[in-house]
């Protein structure tokens, strides 16, 4: 199937994450694309109001998850798409989610939605942990009503050493409070057997890859998800470039290494 065609899929499920944040299932309502994996986007056209791309936040039983947060004509259509709507989608596009190399020490760090990309990878780790040394999850979001995934969490504390942080707590609140870079300062890792995951604004994966440099994690092993400015998922139309890259057609995952310069803001 052409890169270019979208395919339809209907909602199987939806589910509210937050005030504005809804994750879509999806299902083929014929020949599904080619399987996506952890990090890969899709370009989902909700018919008639445009087409957006779209990290994948679950992939699992011929079902693709998409979580999306409703900031635009597109996206609010997606939002408000019911449970029987047809959407068209074309991918899978998109660099992936390198599987850490067995034993290591994994770190993952997300801001808001960008823990939507990570889940996959995160899904990906909790089915194989005894592969992997200690696996950290580091979120954090604005409020506690936008934490996503809330029915996971329970799984993923007993496997894994995941945390939470908000910018501004409500009473009641048991995480933690302030920037998710705050949770690095606790968090144990071999620095050079570690491999990190970052998805996030981009002042939040810039400050997270510094910490984590500074600790002794090599910029290699540091990959950082970038989705800035994606318009056409093909290259063709130069929306995303950011330097040399063209970060539909090159990413949107990369290693630190390969875009620190690119993302760089000189310390005051």
């Amino acid at each position: 199937m052409h890169a270019v065609t979208p395919i339809p899929y209907r909602v199987a499920a939806r589910r509210h994450e937050s005030a504005d944040t809804v994750t879509l299932d999806l299902v083929p309502a014929t020949e599904p694309l080619r399987p996506f994996r952890p990090g890969q986007f899709a370009m989902l056209y909700p018919f008639g109001a445009g087409e957006i791309p779209v990290s994948v936040s679950r992939i699992a039983d011929g079902v693709l998850g998409h979580t999306v947060r409703a900031v635009g004509k597109v996206s609010d259509a997606l939002c408000r798409a019911e449970t029987g709507c047809w959407i068209g989608v074309r991918g899978p596009y998109g660099t992936v989610w390198q599987t850490p190399p067995a034993g290591s020490d994994v770190v993952i760090v997300s801001g808001g939605i960008g823990l939507a990309p990570l889940r996959p990878l995160i899904h990906q780790l909790l089915g194989q942990a005894d592969a992997f040394g200690r696996i950290s999850v580091l979120a954090g979001f604005r409020n506690p009503g936008e934490v996503l995934f809330l029915d996971e969490l329970p799984r993923w504390r007993y496997l894994t050493d995941t945390r939470l942080t908000v910018d501004h707590p409500e009473p009641g609140w048991r995480g933690g409070t302030g920037l998710v870079t705050t949770l690095l300062a606790d968090t144990a890792f071999r620095p050079d057997h570690c491999a990190a995951y970052l998805c996030g604004p981009e002042p939040m994966m810039r400050a997270t890859a510094r910490a984590l440099l500074a600790r002794g994690v090599p910029g290699e092993r540091i990959r950082v998800s970038l989705e800035r400015n994606m318009r056409c998922a093909t290259g063709w139309c130069g929306h995303c470039q950011l330097g040399p890259t063209l970060v539909c057609r090159d990413g949107p995952v990369f290693g630190w290494d390969r875009v620190a310069d690119d993302l760089a803001i000189p310390e005051r």
